[in-house]
This record gives C-alpha cells, sequence and structure tokens, in this order.
C-alpha cells in the first residue's frame, strides 16, 4: 500500500460508565453505554469505514464498549488492548498512532476523554461541512467517535495533518 492511500483514524471514547467503588479503571458500562455501544458500531458500518486494527485501552469499559460495538461489524478487525491508552496523554496518543504499520489503512482507537477529543481536535488542520463546529460545541460525549482522514505513513502523523470528515454521538 501506497504511503499517498488516505488513511483514516477512528477514534471512539467509550461508552458511558457505572459510578462504582471499583478503580476507575475497573469500571463497567452503565445500562445506557450497553445501549449506546452497538449503535456506535452500527453507525460505524454505516459510514463504510472497513477497520484494519483496533486499539483499545486496557480499561473495563472500553473493553467493553469495543465487545458490543465489533458484534455490529462484518469482519473483526485485528484488536490490540494497550495499556499505554488508558491516561494517556496527547503526546503519547500520537506517539501510538506514530507506532502503526503501514499496511493498515483504517486505525480505530478505543479510549477516554480529554483525549479522544484532543487528539480529533489537534490532528484537524480542516473539516467537512459542520464537523468541527458541532464536535467543538457538543463537545465528545460517551460513546461518540470522530473520523479523521490524511494521507502519508502512520510514522508521519502530527498536529493539522488531516481532515475532520465525521463526527458522531448518540444524540445525533
Amino acid at each position: 500500500m501506497s504511503v499517498d492511500t488516505p488513511r483514516r483514524i477512528v477514534l471512539l471514547r467509550h461508552a458511558k460508565a457505572e459510578w462504582s467503588q471499583d478503580s476507575d479503571h475497573e469500571r463497567p458500562l452503565a445500562e445506557r453505554g450497553r445501549k449506546d455501544a452497538p449503535v456506535a458500531g452500527r453507525k460505524l458500518v454505516d459510514s463504510g469505514i472497513v477497520v484494519d486494527l483496533a486499539l483499545c485501552s486496557t480499561a473495563a469499559r472500553t473493553r467493553e464498549t469495543w465487545k458490543l460495538a465489533v458484534h455490529e461489524m462484518p469482519k473483526r478487525p485485528k484488536t490490540v488492548h494497550e495499556e499505554r491508552l488508558y491516561e494517556a496523554s496527547l503526546g503519547e496518543l500520537i506517539a501510538l498512532i506514530n507506532e502503526t504499520p503501514d499496511e493498515v489503512r483504517n486505525l480505530l482507537i478505543i479510549g477516554h476523554n480529554p483525549g479522544m477529543h484532543a487528539l480529533a481536535d489537534a490532528l484537524s488542520a480542516s473539516a467537512e461541512g459542520d464537523t468541527l463546529a458541532r464536535m467543538t460545541h457538543g463537545g465528545f460525549p460517551t460513546a461518540a467517535f470522530a473520523v479523521v482522514e490524511f494521507s502519508g505513513s502512520w510514522k508521519g502523523v502530527e498536529h493539522g495533518v488531516g481532515k475532520l470528515i465525521e463526527y458522531w454521538t448518540p444524540n445525533d
């Protein structure tokens, strides 16, 4: 695959989690989260993006979100549970993306805020239609996702490299 091939990064925030006595890392999904996660999976399928690789935080709520969302997909992509996604800074998230093999065309990251929102915003030099305005105004609620498109190698991903082509929330 040429490095000039358009690539996409899908940033999915975990679905709504319970507030519990468990450690933050072990918080399970709330009932609303268990309803929203498959809807997000169906919406990703409807967008026509075929995910080649999914990086999922090791937190319980992200693993459960992914399990429910991926069930909606016709083909399960390779999935890596990545502990570095939990509480990752913007710089750490970009460094993880830079490690992606160039044969991957579409990368999905299932993670947490504020990282998912900050990453979508940082990577997007431009946007289609009102996607950036909606994301800026609405924030990045649970089970929301953003799709950023760019050309080039994963090693070249940095601030302002892409275009925000889609933004979806369960309230859309």
